[in-house]
């Protein structure tokens, strides 16, 4: 089994800035991959951003490109988000999660997530 623990989230205006943090523990020799998802009031979950726990590569969403980045830290098991000039449309929840990543991409469909961190950005 594999804990995932988000935190970083809150308020912040658009145009600005927030860095969510993920630290993982358990079985983490197991994960291949590890990612941020998001769900907003009515819509469903969509992938944000993933990063390949030993190679490095990553996936962005279309919407964050640019302005998202996620990095990891293998030594302490964490993966943080830094997302920049935020807009009103990225409020939700933010979820991180493990998962695999196969020659199509990164899939979080049987992994795990966290409890989730709210993500909130005023007009």
């Amino acid at each position: 089994q594999v804990r995932l623990v988000e935190s970083g989230g809150g308020l912040v205006q658009a145009g600005g800035s927030l860095r969510l943090s993920c630290a993982a523990s358990g079985r983490t020799f197991s994960v291949d991959a590890m990612g941020w998802l998001r769900q907003a009031p009515g819509k469903e979950r969509e992938l944000v951003a993933a990063i390949n726990w030993s190679g490095g590569r990553t996936k962005y969403a279309d919407s964050v490109k640019g302005r998202f980045t996620v990095s990891r830290d293998n030594a302490k098991n964490t993966i943080d988000l830094q997302m920049n000039s935020l807009k009103p449309e990225d409020t939700a929840v933010y979820y991180c999660a493990s998962g695999v990543w196969y020659v199509s991409g990164p899939s979080f469909v049987n992994g795990y997530r966290g409890q989730g961190t709210q993500v909130t950005v005023s007009s």
